[in-house]
């Protein structure tokens, strides 16, 4: 069972769930025990832990984003202008996003504007969402169409026994939520949270490079209804949704400016609701089923203008809508105390609409028209089924194989893919498990539409197979005590049917832009190889920490057949973190809390450029001989948070600073020509974004 804050404005309710026994038992004495490394899912043994909420509230750095908390975990690199996971060496975009059983489009506000799986916090608040399972590698069965991971999310119930409601007003913006019973004395319930935030007052309070993204504009709502029945099982209705709306705005003044003067716009809209049901056949046996539509939309603009800010040309206008219809349903079977099976199927209509335009050398245009290299509107269909079996021999040793296969319906694709794992409980404190698995994932829709100049109409990705991998994780767990925790988790990754451009270096892996304009061929191949250490200490006696440790290479062979590192073969990742609270007031009533973490990291790697080609054309050029051949350096970040609680009878008050990146660490992420120096700069980013706000639970 997991601590949990109490407050005296907020009820607290506990979930406590029984593992059970293989062995006739004439006496069952239930002791609460602290299993935060233990993942929700029962058929994951290895490459998997939970995510609890009141990490996602207390760590230092993770903004209540489960994004940015997931940063901490061994293994993971994030990025502080970034929300991307980035997982053992891995791109971000092979991460899948999940909410209530289903596949959902990235969550994040700003999805993929400064890069591919990224985006600036997700949509998820702390007030809604539930425990959660993050998964690094060899996923079971039911888990399909990713190669990196996958982030299984979960909103909470609200409470069906009293009112609860939560209002919070910050220098990010303002928030709202609201729980209870639709009826007193009866289970149904409904919870719902709504943000709106403007980075624009954050700009004025922190200045600097902090100014950059003042022009955003963000807000989201995320709901769940709760339906519990008679003899029908439970219902829920649920939905999460984000309006976004961005502008790069130029100084009036363009006499002093340095760089190409583009003005930027993005709208960008996500939204995703389903309608959930469970009910048992019978008490071994229970069917659970969602119905759910996804859609997102992302309309970007860009305008050159000339140096008397007159004269706009637009060099960019790229239109992305994607509609999803989704089925899912499992049947989840326990045979006997040894033996369970989960076996299910996931229907997928997808529906797009893409237009893609972009003028040659964007946004070092010279003049040139945009041309239009994908225009597709239209719908395709995904078939996904899985099996997995779970028997437990004894006490000591558990063991798990499954089997999902996926069919995409645009090229006639199939895939296969086993997954097999198995534990052994040494002893009540040390717990070895071995787990395999092979995994796929389509690409984005619209690189299946990419017509180039040189083929005039031939939709010359159309035929992309399936990108795969092979997953082989091995782990020790040693509980050290009921509240410190130990975990060695080496891993192994080979992939291959990777979509590269022929004769180059260019592979998707390292893709950054949300767009791509080239042909693609399924020749490269990849590998990751490493070893994650966690030491934790669960939150005890008012204080916590976490230690992790990472040690990895990844590499990655192009079109042209050469090995190379990976963009995100940072070799090394390294986290600490901690915080502690203290009881304050007459009667020790109120929380003082100070939280911190510490991160050091390799740098990316990059591709360095042709300086004389680029001296010559006014315009970064990169050098495609030295493919990745550069790396960014070792990066020290730190954050910090800061709380006190006053707790009164019906009513808590919060008052708080987070600050993500006290130290100014910078990320580098793109090339500039600076036409005042004639020189060539590393672009970089040293954003440091302060929260201070007060918090109302009443």
């Amino acid at each position: 069972m997991k601590k949990r804050m109490v407050s005296s404005a907020k009820e607290t309710i506990l979930e406590i769930t029984m593992k059970e026994s293989v062995q006739a038992l004439d006496e069952i004495v239930v002791r609460p025990k602290t299993n935060k490394d233990a993942p929700l899912n029962p058929m994951a043994l290895a490459g998997a832990r939970m995510l609890s909420v009141e990490e996602a509230s207390r760590y230092a750095g993770g903004f209540d984003d489960p994004a940015r908390l997931v940063g901490s975990f061994a293994g993971v690199a994030g990025d502080v202008t970034s929300n991307s996971i980035a997982i053992r060496g891995n791109s971000p975009q092979s991460l899948q996003w999940k909410l209530e059983g289903v596949e959902i489009p990235n969550p994040s506000h700003y999805p993929e504007i400064g890069g591919v799986g990224g985006g600036i916090l997700t949509a998820f608040s702390s007030q809604v969402l539930g425990n959660s399972d993050f998964f690094a590698g060899a996923f079971p069965a039911e888990y399909n169409n990713a190669l990196s991971g996958v982030f299984d999310m979960a909103l909470r119930n609200g409470n069906n026994r009293q009112y609860e409601h939560t209002a919070q007003v910050g220098t990010l913006g303002v928030e709202f939520a609201s729980e209870g019973p639709f009826k007193k004395g009866e289970r149904a319930s409904y919870l719902f949270n709504y943000r709106y935030s403007s980075m624009a007052l954050a700009g004025d309070i922190a200045g600097g490079d902090m100014k950059e993204v003042s022009g955003m504009r963000y807000q989201d709502l995320s709901f769940k209804i709760n339906l519990p029945t008679q003899k029908a099982g439970v219902f829920s209705l649920w939905g999460i949704g984000t309006n976004d709306g961005f502008v790069n705005y130029l100084p009036d003044d363009l006499s002093d400016f340095d760089y190409i003067p583009i003005e930027g716009t993005a709208r960008q809209y996500m939204g995703t609701a389903g309608l959930g049901h469970k009910i048992f056949l019978d008490e071994n046996t229970y069917l659970k089923s969602t119905y759910a539509v996804t859609y997102s939309q992302n309309h970007t603009m860009t305008d050159l203008y000339d140096a008397n800010r007159r004269n706009p040309q637009r060099i960019q206008d790229m239109l992305d809508k994607n509609t999803n219809l989704i089925f899912h349903s499992y049947l989840n079977r326990k045979f006997s105390a040894r033996h369970t099976n989960r076996t299910g199927v996931t229907l997928t209509n997808l529906f797009y609409d893409d237009n893609y335009n972009i003028a040659p050398n964007a946004p070092y245009t010279n003049g040139e028209p945009m041309e239009n290299f994908a225009d597709a509107d239209g719908n395709s269909f995904l078939a996904s089924a899985y099996t997995q079996s779970s028997y437990q021999f004894n006490e000591q040793f558990t063991a798990q194989l499954g089997l999902n296969m996926q069919y995409f319906a645009l090229n006639r694709r199939w895939t296969f893919e086993k997954r097999a794992s198995i534990r052994w409980q040494v002893s009540p404190r040390h717990v070895f498990a071995l787990a395999y698995g092979m995994h796929s994932r389509h690409e984005r829709l619209d690189y299946y539409f990419v017509t180039t100049l040189e083929t005039g109409n031939r939709l010359v990705n159309k035929n992309l197979d399936f990108a795969k991998a092979h997953h082989a994780v091995l782990s020790y767990d040693w509980n050290v005590s009921d509240n410190i925790h130990f975990r060695i988790e080496p891993y192994f990754q080979y992939l291959y049917d990777v979509p590269v451009v022929p004769g180059s270096g260019i592979s998707i892996i390292n893709q950054t832009d949300f767009y791509m304009t080239r042909q693609l061929v399924n020749d490269g191949k990849g590998r990751n190889f490493g070893i994650d250490f966690t030491f934790e200490r669960y939150l005890k006696d008012g204080y916590y920490y976490m230690l992790t440790a990472s040690v990895f290479d990844s590499k990655y062979r192009g079109g042209d057949g050469v090995w190379r590192n990976t963009r995100y073969n940072r070799r090394f990742l390294t986290n600490a973190l901690g915080g502690k609270e203290w009881m304050l007031g007459r009667n020790r009533q109120n929380v003082l809390g100070v939280n911190l973490r510490m991160n050091l990291m390799g740098g990316n790697y990059y591709t360095p450029l042709d300086e004389a080609a680029s001296l010559a054309g006014q315009r970064p050029v990169e050098d495609e001989n030295r493919m990745m051949g550069s790396q960014n350096p070792v990066a020290f970040t730190a954050h910090i948070t800061v709380s006190y609680k006053i707790n009164r009878q019906g009513t808590a008050h919060e008052f708080g600073l987070k600050m993500l990146n006290i130290t100014g660490s910078t990320d580098f992420y793109n090339f500039d020509y600076n036409y005042r120096t004639g020189q060539l700069e590393h672009a970089a980013a040293a954003v440091s974004i302060p929260n201070i706000y007060y918090k109302v639970t009443f």
